[in-house]
């Protein structure tokens, strides 16, 4: 078990390593830094200050240690857009960002589970195929489009819901469904599978032969194996939550870590992009970690 969650830590620190890289390198790619911190009417003169004064001229290599080093010491540098260590805005923000996510993968399991053991009950039926299309359905449908669609739907015709702003729990309400309804598809594949294979086996048999009723054995003998699998995925499912988040705080105009995103990105705050970019990719990566634990711990055959 040692062994394998250190090669899970060392494949751990490869990846954010590669993710310093990509960020620093895009930021660098996206145009001049300098002119962008100086605005449009800016003077030569005024953007060669800025390059000196903010150490751009120095080599890339440099300055990629630099802040590479800075970061590994929790520093992240300082935003240009709002004059705040970009920590600071990080963490103001983040509950906003857990908050949804948390409430999109709640309401992902709410509705992938029954509907996951309802295809799995009449598997090759009409209810399953129409179920899978759904599941498709929700794989196909971009994320900002569904999100305008519940806006005018719910928030703008029936007025039943907020459309921006989190002042009560309401305002998480829709963005979490647009979060869940990505995961959906997922969840719903995996509870349909794992609920085939159990359904089929041994004991299930033993079970019916026994006279259990089927409430019984779906949901305390089936379905306590095949959600072995379901909740270990629906922490990497968390991590692609708050990945989406940028596109989703957007359209509902959140003030997450995924709202600052774009801010930053529309402003070329790029301590603000590389910071974002960094944590979101720790996150997910210690998310994914964590998944890889409980299916080695469930499964020992993972650990070799």
């Amino acid at each position: 078990m040692m062994l394998f969650l250190l090669r899970r830590l060392r494949l751990a620190a490869l990846v954010c390593f590669t993710v310093l890289v990509a960020s620093f390198v895009l930021t660098r790619l996206s145009g001049d830094l300098a002119a962008s911190i100086a605005g449009p009417n800016a003077s030569a003169q005024d953007i060669a200050i800025i390059t000196r004064n903010y150490g751009l001229d120095r080599p890339l290599v440099v300055q990629f240690f630099d802040w590479a080093g800075h970061a590994a010491r929790g520093d992240l540098g300082q935003s240009f857009l709002y004059h705040a260590p970009v920590w600071d805005l990080i963490r103001d923000r983040l509950p906003v960002t857990l908050t949804l996510g948390l409430t999109g993968l709640v309401i992902a399991l709410l509705v992938a589970l029954p509907l996951g053991i309802l295809a799995a009950m009449h598997e090759g039926t009409v209810w399953d195929r129409g179920l899978m299309m759904v599941a498709v359905l929700g794989q196909a449908l971009p994320g900002f489009w569904f999100g305008l669609i519940l806006i005018v739907l719910f928030g703008l015709d029936l007025q039943w819901l907020p459309i921006s702003g989190v002042e009560s729990w309401q305002g998480y309400i829709l963005p979490g469904i647009v979060l869940a309804f990505s995961a959906i598809p997922a969840l719903m594949r995996l509870t349909r599978s794992g609920m085939i294979d159990a359904l089929a086996a041994d004991y299930i048999r033993t079970a019916r032969a026994k006279g259990l009723s089927r409430a019984s054995i779906i949901l305390k003998h089936a379905l306590r194996n095949a959600a072995m699998p379901v909740v270990s995925i629906a922490a990497v499912q968390l991590g692609f939550m708050l990945g989406g988040s940028v596109v989703t705080e957007s359209v509902f105009a959140l003030p997450g870590v995924g709202y600052l995103a774009w801010e930053s990105i529309s402003k070329n705050d790029f301590p603000v992009i590389q910071a974002v970019v960094l944590f979101l990719a720790v996150i997910y990566i210690a998310l994914t970690l964590l998944a890889d634990m409980a299916n080695a711990l469930l499964d020992p055959r993972l650990r070799s």
